[in-house]
């Protein structure tokens, strides 16, 4: 039977999981308190721009007041060991040897960062450390946020800091080169750019990076639900096809008007009048996902304009619009991921509401009066376990506010 109260979870004060995560350090590695150092990753929401950014559109991204920890410290040697207060095997390599990428180990991201660093130049200091994470796994950048992480931990120990942009190069090089996955830049710029109270705006044509602030509005929470559907990495879900598919639309489109495709075509190149015209030649998926980046693109351009005007009644539909685009011309999402989805759109009190993330797993996000927070809860409750009951002892509910960037407390 399921319970009646919903599963609101509350995470523990950032504060006290800095002093868990070194207390951890010191237990485990015998590191010495003066030579502790923690990074703050902040994990991360979309609120408009959803899987356009790998074709170079515009987006936008903020963090979240919930962030995963690296308490950290040098070694002697190149040796690299890490371990996670959320997984149970330990990850050690050394940075002579990187070990190749191996599918569903948790390990993978330190790794990564390390060789994509290391194409630099060697790195003189591996790092002991421990990861904390209290927010549930999917659809929030945990990926991008803990490969920030390691990139601002090893860059500390080898006293060789880099900028934010270069930083975010990093974390492509990263997810590209070494996880396999073909992502855009929204996931680590919002984390290393984000500022409270400010929307960020990237253009990922250009890299050229806005802080958008609010006009005056009434208060409005974030609210997560995590769908309780997990996976270790986005690779094999179908997100690298539908970059594909993005791609050869592009390709297409611009065959159309005779124009040449150089390399991976993306469909920022391909004028919106130019799918007017050609739209309909394409094959009906392409269509789909064209017609997606094409209208979300619009809905960005609106969506900064009613955030800097304080209508966050209509920036939520936009984001509610948003999702509907995912679902039913992206078509990316599970079954539990959309009817989280379609009971956020249609219960009182919420603004707007989409996937976080790319859809398939993890989270869903919605802009909600503060006042209705238990009624928003209780709604999602009454759906959702009976609907899903293989996920009704893991989905939760967090209530967030917007955060800062990514930084080594």
């Amino acid at each position: 039977m399921t319970n009646e109260t919903p599963p609101v979870r509350t995470i523990t004060p950032e504060s006290e999981r800095v002093e868990r995560v070194k207390v951890q350090l010191q237990t485990r590695f015998g590191v010495a308190a003066d030579d502790i150092r923690v990074v703050r990753a902040p994990l991360r929401i979309c609120p408009l721009g959803a899987h356009i950014d790998h074709q170079l559109g515009v987006v936008t991204g903020m963090t979240i007041d919930q962030s995963l920890l690296l308490a950290f410290a040098p070694t002697a040697d190149r040796s690299v060991q890490v371990e996670s207060l959320n997984f149970t095997a330990p990850t050690r390599f050394t940075l002579d040897h990187i070990p190749p990428y191996t599918k569903g180990d948790w390990g993978n991201y330190i790794r990564g960062a390390a060789l994509a660093l290391q194409k630099d130049g060697a790195l003189a200091h591996g790092i002991v450390g421990v990861v904390d994470s209290e927010m549930p796994v999917g659809g929030l950048s945990s990926s991008a946020a803990v490969t920030i992480a390691y990139l601002l931990a090893l860059q500390t120990v080898n006293d060789m800091p880099r900028t934010p942009l270069e930083n975010v190069a990093l974390v492509t090089r990263t997810e590209h080169d070494y996880i396999g996955l073909n992502n855009g830049i929204l996931d680590q710029t919002s984390i290393l750019f984000s500022r409270p109270g400010s929307l960020t705006h990237i253009d990922c044509a250009d890299r050229a990076i806005t802080q958008v602030q609010q006009g005056d509005a009434p208060d409005c929470d974030l609210m997560i639900i995590y769908s309780g559907v997990t996976a270790s990495s986005l690779v094999g879900t179908g997100y690298n096809n539908r970059v594909a598919e993005c791609q050869e639309a592009a390709r297409l489109l611009l065959a159309y008007d005779d124009q040449p495709a150089v390399g991976d075509p993306r469909l920022r190149l391909v004028a919106p009048q130019l799918f007017e015209q050609h739209g309909e030649r394409l094959p009906e998926a392409l269509y789909k996902r064209a017609a997606h980046y094409f209208s979300e693109m619009e809905r960005v351009q609106e969506g900064v304009a009613v955030w800097q005007a304080g209508d966050m009644a209509r920036f939520g539909q936009l984001m509610t619009a948003s999702g509907a685009s995912s679902v039913y011309q992206y078509e990316c999402g599970s079954p539990p991921m959309i009817t989280l989805y379609q009971t956020l759109a249609n219960t009182p009190g919420v603004h707007g509401a989409r996937f976080s993330g790319a859809g398939f797993r993890g989270n869903c996000i919605a802009l909600i009066d503060p006042a209705a927070r238990a009624e928003v809860a209780q709604a999602i409750h009454a759906v959702y376990p009976s609907a899903h009951p293989e996920e009704a002892s893991r989905y939760s509910i967090h209530f967030c506010k917007p955060a800062g960037p990514a930084e080594v407390l």
